[in-house]
């Protein structure tokens, strides 16, 4: 028997200096960066040119797929086990106490951009297999050990990696929750917009308005620039509305106007109800004036049947399955300057037994009671619901290693969130957050309790053996 827990714990040191290092660099996809060399921008390809590196010096096999993807080998065999991870990482935003990219540990967490997503459970997994590899195992299977670069966004360089290279027969992301995630909704993004068609002349008129980073963020920020008459009166309206919704406001009356900037709280999408959405706020607060008839359109669209909906009911498109729980719906990124086309764009969860094309359909005939300017389109790349039985191998294997090491019941469980589980028919995305650990990916001071991120690499470990063996 061998006790995995106490052979992680003799890597400690390593493992974090090893993971602090990475966690220094901003991994952000950037393509207004990006060069034929670095498709993705250079931060993303210095993440994985580092991991493979650290993979090259502790004797592994590796491969650069571009820059974009990489993967990490060991072991032999017909069959081959993938571990998916990815090393970037969403944009800081906002809010922080401190350098989101100069990892500080304090009170036993690691806080740090990518420490929860997924910098933190992808080095976890990398030192499980680096214990195996040093146990010297025997396995009667091949381990590729995927990486990743644009998880947070399109997926463009797991894409290429399936292009080019082998899929794994079976495996898992460490990227999500224990005990396990064998079951992921459908993920589509819709761009809701609006044509310049209405005047925008008024006593008080709506210049910009703008929020959100990222379409699988809440946002933690807006702000909009009104321009007009007796404009005064209104820095004292909207810092009352602040206080009554426990928001932070700043009102500045300057020479283009007055701007209005709203503090919420930023949270990931598959859950909205974890963050506060200062885009939908700003709006309701600005619908309640009289604004120029595009602006009042704009922010009455998405105070009526956005803010507050996080299950789609005011949008038309709530939807529950039984085994996968409720749709969810958030907006994320709000862009308007006046005399042009605007949008929001509004990031979906969704279980089986519906369908982007129908939620596209829903979204529409919803937003025609605004005007016959609004158009909606599935937006980027959807991903279909998936499920992999809790009755399959991998499953059982799983929840069996998770209870050894925890003492802990495992059961099956189905998010919002999408992984790298996904790209597999028989994938599902295993740990790296504890039950009872608050879920802070994607939030400000994103943090990993540090002693997690150890019990995890036991975990990780045994279960690469117990897989592959």
């Amino acid at each position: 028997m061998i006790d995995w827990l106490a052979e992680a714990k003799k890597y400690q040191d390593d493992l974090f200096r090893d993971l602090e290092m990475l966690l220094t660099i901003p991994s952000v996809r950037d393509t207004e960066k990006a060069t034929a060399e670095f498709p993705l921008g250079p931060g993303p390809a210095e993440a994985l040119t580092t991991m493979l590196d650290l993979a090259d010096r502790d004797g592994f096999s590796t491969k650069n797929v571009d820059n974009v993807a990489g993967r990490i080998e060991y072991g032999v065999g017909t069959e081959t086990l993938g571990v998916f991870g990815h090393l970037d990482v969403v944009p800081a935003g906002d809010g922080w106490h401190t350098d989101p990219f100069k990892p500080v540990v304090k009170d036993g967490r690691l806080y740090a951009r990518g420490s929860a997503d997924d910098k933190g459970p992808a080095m976890a997994a990398y030192y499980a297999l680096k214990i195996v590899k040093d146990l010297n195992l025997p396995l009667s299977k091949k381990i590729h050990y995927i990486l990743g670069t644009d998880e947070e966004s399109e997926w463009f360089g797991i894409n290429r990696y399936l292009e080019v290279e082998p899929a794994p027969d079976f495996g898992f992301s460490p990227d999500a929750e224990f005990p396990i995630i064998n079951g992921e909704k459908g993920i589509a993004s819709f761009k809701v917009t609006f044509k310049n068609a209405l005047p925008i002349t008024g006593s008080v008129q709506l210049r910009s308005f703008t929020s959100g980073i990222r379409e699988n963020m809440v946002p933690q920020n807006a702000q909009a620039v009104l321009a007009g008459h007796n404009l005064d009166n209104l820095s004292d309206q909207f810092t009352d509305f602040a206080a009554e919704n426990e928001l932070i406001a700043d009102a500045q009356l300057e020479d283009q106007g007055l701007i209005l900037s709203l503090t919420g709280k930023g949270a990931h999408a598959l859950e909205p109800d974890a963050g506060v959405n200062a885009g939908t706020y700003l709006a309701l607060f600005l619908s309640q004036l009289s604004l120029d008839q595009a602006g009042q359109q704009y922010v009455q669209a998405i105070a009526e049947v956005m803010h507050l909906d996080s299950r789609g009911r005011q949008l038309g498109v709530a939807y529950h399955d039984q085994l996968m729980g409720d749709l969810t719906a958030s907006p994320d990124i709000f862009n308007y300057q006046a005399g042009e086309n605007n949008s929001v764009i509004i990031n979906i969860r969704y279980p089986q037994g519906t369908s982007a094309t129908t939620i596209n359909q829903q979204i529409q005939t919803t937003l025609a009671k605004f005007g016959n300017n609004i158009q909606s389109e599935i937006f980027g790349h959807a991903q279909q619901p998936h499920y992999v039985p809790a009755s399959d191998p991998l499953v059982q294997t799983l929840l069996k290693v998770y209870e050894h090491q925890t003492g802990h019941q495992g059961q099956e469980q189905i998010i919002g969130g999408g992984t790298y589980g996904r790209i597999l028919k028989r994938g599902v995305a295993f740990g790296a957050q504890f039950p009872g650990q608050p879920n802070v990916m994607h939030q400000a001071n994103e943090y990993m309790p540090v002693a997690d991120i150890i019990k995890a690499t036991a975990i990780y470990a045994e279960a690469l053996y117990e897989l592959a063996k």
